[in-house]
């Protein structure tokens, strides 16, 4: 370690998670009661009163309830009034840019002592209004708008159709991505399916997840009635599972503060560093499906930071909100197909709170490294493929101060190639650039949606009619991806675009 002010350097000291499973669904928690719980039994891994000193409070984002102001009720319930007190947007990368950012606050010497945290309740809050009961809550701040998430950033042609959410534009980059890897989509569900598999071992080993057992590959992909079809290729255990109630913590301190209170050395975790950048919010204004130049950069850049081999972290967290983004990870990331993706469980085993699954990925991560690890590495991404952030952390003291410039939007954004127009309309042939077929709950054909260019090298979205059984079967083949693939394009009577295949 180079002479670098024990003050000015960061250490992760306490962790702390709580999984609320109430008997009862009035005796559910709220979210506040998650986040106070949780920071609680941050402060007692820590061993050290740290609570009354948080001079720096980040709560992530909930979306189960909502508060005015959650992170000034928060700090009031703490009795700490933090010079900087944040609640910030949607987004799934926000808890790994809150430790970094809270982690060169204290390189800076803004603060001594930090917290990030984050809680949902969404499973107690679902019951409660599916059963029509009252919860013995703060009261629900009717008066404070609603965050703002996918669809009030899309094309309006895109919500019609209903691809506007996470669970249906993610199968766009698997469509896409799988293609331009030469992947049957067979092929592609079988890696899939052996992807989420390593997930579930992790998550059953993990004291905190929802769902404490191992799926085997095949359990995931075949749609039953337990595990019906969403969004092809995705079935219900592809995809994220936010009815969970928990909560987790983070404590940070300088070196100098965990030493002063007596914290053992083998307890502390070392930030070093990370990178971040994004895409446009608008997915249909990305150059193309099959990778994010945002991640790679983030990716690369953090790779950097090990040397420039992703083989050298061996501990790692693969945000799996949908299989195809740690599949496009870890091959940036230059990993085996055998790599272990997770040590926390993945959003649909462990359990998806919303926001805030990466407080659990970073408290996870503290474990792994305390027990034996040396550098692993935390990726969060957020929207479609959207933010992304990632943090490398490490056992051992860093080599130099933590860099305060982490943006690699530069870089992301000199590997964009021309982005397509977008049209509304079109008529003649379209080649298809991806695609996902949308189920209802009972598993029957909503319709196709594909996303095409057209002879003029336009971009434009169609539907394909449940009842258009050829043009279906064509984009459901699995043993030949339809991208690529050309079809007439024609205006259907509500001015809608609809494709068929030739």
């Amino acid at each position: 370690m180079i002479n670098i002010p024990e003050d000015r350097i960061p250490v992760i000291v306490g962790i702390g998670e709580i999984v609320d499973r109430p008997k009862d669904i009035t005796a559910g928690l709220e979210p506040l009661d998650l986040l106070e719980q949780a920071l609680e039994r941050a402060e007692a891994d820590a061993g050290a009163k740290l609570l009354g000193e948080v001079q720096s409070l980040d709560v992530v984002n909930f979306l189960s309830w909502r508060y005015r102001e959650p992170e000034k009720l928060l700090a009031q319930r703490l009795g700490v009034t933090p010079a900087h007190c944040y609640y910030g947007p949607v987004g799934g990368e926000s808890p790994i840019r809150y430790i970094h950012e809270a982690a060169k606050r204290i390189a800076r010497g803004e603060c001594t002592v930090a917290a990030v945290c984050g809680a949902e309740a969404q499973s107690t809050a679902t019951k409660a209004e599916r059963a029509g009961a009252t919860l013995p809550w703060t009261p629900f701040a009717h008066d404070v708008e609603e965050p703002k998430r996918g669809a009030a950033f899309q094309k309006p042609l895109a919500v019609t159709l209903g691809v506007f959410r996470p669970v249906t534009v993610y199968p766009f980059y698997e469509a896409a991505s799988s293609a331009h890897w030469g992947q049957t989509p067979r092929e592609a569900m079988a890696e899939s399916g052996t992807l989420w598999s390593r997930y579930s071992e992790a998550a059953a080993q993990n004291p905190n997840a929802w769902l404490k057992r191992r799926y085997a590959p095949d359990e995931i992909t075949t749609p039953t009635a337990d595990n019906r079809l969403i969004a092809w290729p995705y079935n219900k255990l592809m995809v994220a599972n936010p009815s969970v109630n928990m909560g987790g913590a983070l404590l940070l301190t300088s070196l100098a503060r965990a030493r002063a209170a007596g914290i053992a050395e083998d307890r502390l975790v070392y930030p070093l560093g990370g990178a971040s950048a994004e895409e446009p919010r608008d997915y249909l204004l990305r150059d193309q499906f099959y990778e994010s130049h945002s991640q790679n950069a983030v990716l690369k850049a953090v790779m950097d930071l090990a040397g420039g081999d992703g083989k050298k972290f061996d501990a790692i967290e693969l945000y799996s909100c949908f299989p195809c983004v740690p599949k496009m990870a870890r091959r940036t990331l230059g990993l085996s197909s055998d790599v272990q993706p997770t040590v926390t469980g993945g959003l649909t085993f462990f359990g998806a709170p919303l926001n805030t699954y990466m407080t659990h990925a970073a408290c996870a991560m503290v474990r792994r490294l305390r027990d034996g690890a040396r550098l692993g590495l935390l990726y969060g991404q957020g929207g479609f493929v959207t933010k992304h952030h990632a943090l490398v952390v490490s056992k051992a003291p860093p080599r130099g101060a933590l860099a305060q410039e982490t943006s690699v939007q530069g870089e992301a954004d000199r590997n964009k190639r021309a982005v397509p127009e977008f049209v509304n309309e079109a008529s003649g042939k379209g080649k298809v650039e991806s695609f996902t077929v949308l189920y209802g709950r009972g598993g029957d054909v909503g319709h196709g949606v594909v996303m095409l260019r057209t002879e003029d090298d336009r971009r434009t979205l169609a539907r394909i009619p449940a009842s258009d059984g050829a043009t279906l079967a064509h984009l459901l083949n699995m043993d030949r991806t339809p991208v690529g693939s050309l079809g007439e394009i024609t205006m259907a009577a509500d001015g809608v675009p609809e494709w068929r295949v030739a």
